[in-house]
């Protein structure tokens, strides 16, 4: 019999009580292969799985981010390095108790806006600023509850997935090859206006709309026209 998301996130044999406490650095020891899914895209789908199933029993509000967000909205199943998870500011220290209280290696990293845990030999990132900006009870009602394979979870919503890639891009983060594919598969889901308000006018997303317009993804917005003096 298949074991149910919601109550084998402690008997998993990837899910282990984790030693350091936050801010002492990543796990040392090493998962055994043996326990871990041979296909890394599969690994990294059960570890979003486990880690949701733990968030939802936790009673905490948060949504599914990052490439498991998009394939569950029907996008590429062609999944990145790691799972994204999306909490509020200040539910990062409760959502860090919940995670480590289920056996799970818990560590805050260097930088500020996220903690890290691992899973499965996976690496979990629970984000609480998106494009420098605070994750808001607002963006987290707005997701849409859908079903990682066996295991429904709050999945943040097309529009807030596609303006937290675009309004990230800068001088120092440029990938527009990493969002384009996203961009093309949820198209009709996003509220394209609405991410262009929340981007303003900043360079490179700028850049990026037009790269969209002119490979046809979205429509060209026309310039008002001046009015026309008497």
């Amino acid at each position: 019999m298949a074991e149910n998301g919601e109550d084998a996130a402690r008997a998993r044999p990837g899910l282990r009580l984790a030693s350091e406490a936050p801010g002492e650095g990543p796990p040392v020891g090493a998962v055994d292969e043996a326990d871990l899914p041979r296909d890394r895209n599969q690994a990294i789908l059960e570890a979003a799985k486990q880690v949701g199933a733990v968030l939802k029993r936790g009673g905490h509000l948060f949504a599914l981010a990052g490439s498991v967000a998009v394939h569950a909205h029907g996008g590429s199943g062609n999944l990145q390095h790691d799972v994204d998870f999306c909490v509020r500011p200040e539910d990062a220290g409760p959502v860090a108790a919940t995670l480590r209280d289920a056996g799970l290696t818990v560590y805050s990293p260097p930088e500020d806006w996220l903690i890290k845990a691992t899973c499965f030999g996976q690496d979990v990132d629970v984000i609480f600023e998106l494009a420098h900006r605070p994750v808001s009870e607002e963006m987290l009602r707005r997701a849409e509850e859908l079903p990682v394979e066996s295991v429904r979870m709050p999945v943040l919503a097309p529009t807030d997935l596609l303006t937290g890639l675009i309004a990230a891009f800068s001088e120092h983060h440029c990938d527009f090859g990493a969002v384009l594919p996203i961009a093309r598969a949820l198209r009709e889901k996003v509220d394209w206006e609405q991410v262009r308000r929340d981007c303003g006018d900043a360079p490179m997303p700028a850049a990026f709309f037009f790269l969209l317009e002119r490979l046809n993804v979205i429509p060209a917005v026309r310039p008002a026209r001046g009015r026309e003096t008497p």
